[in-house]
């Protein structure tokens, strides 16, 4: 029995995946090869739609014409499985990254609405304190800049109208009074 290069050949297909070969006897001294190829790695179920490859015919026809009818199907079904395994992790990514930013966009979302009403409860403590007539208190009570940058002016605003009543009211007074 001579050698063969049947192995060799398979090799050089450099194919990605498991290959499946099944030879059954067929009619008239006729084979049918049917080869399926596996890939585990590629996680889409489109995968199975991928038939098997048959061929049909006498053993020598086989040997002449196997590795010319199997080379291309079998190369263009591993690198179709590839890049589905490719895009299904692409696809993955894409999904966490989507989650992470949804989740850093609640996170933002939660702190902004935290501090909004930080703002407007001191807002509201000082305009309670300046309805009981306590200026100074009032003015404490008025959010610092520093916390909240964006809204500067209505507390620069603020802290001066608050000023200016205990200013005329307070110790430094200049009212004047009649005799």
């Amino acid at each position: 029995m001579e050698p063969t290069n049947f192995f060799n050949q398979i090799a050089q297909m450099n194919i990605k995946g498991d290959l499946q070969l099944t030879i059954s006897k067929g009619i008239e001294n006729n084979l049918i090869v049917s080869i399926m190829l596996q890939n585990e790695q590629c996680e889409d179920n489109a995968k199975q739609l991928i038939p098997p490859l048959n061929l049909r015919g006498t053993a020598e026809e086989l040997d002449e014409g196997f590795f010319q009818q199997i080379t291309t199907p079998l190369q263009t079904a591993s690198g179709l499985m590839v890049n589905m395994e490719a895009f299904m992790k692409q696809l993955d990514e894409a999904k966490k990254q989507s989650a992470m930013e949804k989740e850093k966009t609640e996170k933002e979302k939660k702190e902004q609405e935290a501090k909004d009403k930080k703002f407007k409860d001191g807002m509201a403590k000082a305009d309670e304190l300046e309805k009981e007539g306590k200026f100074r208190e009032a003015w404490m009570k008025v959010p610092e800049i520093t916390d909240f940058p964006e809204k500067a002016d209505e507390i620069r605003k603020r802290k001066s109208e608050l000023s200016n009543q205990f200013s005329s009211t307070g110790l430094f007074a200049t009212g004047q009074t009649t005799v």
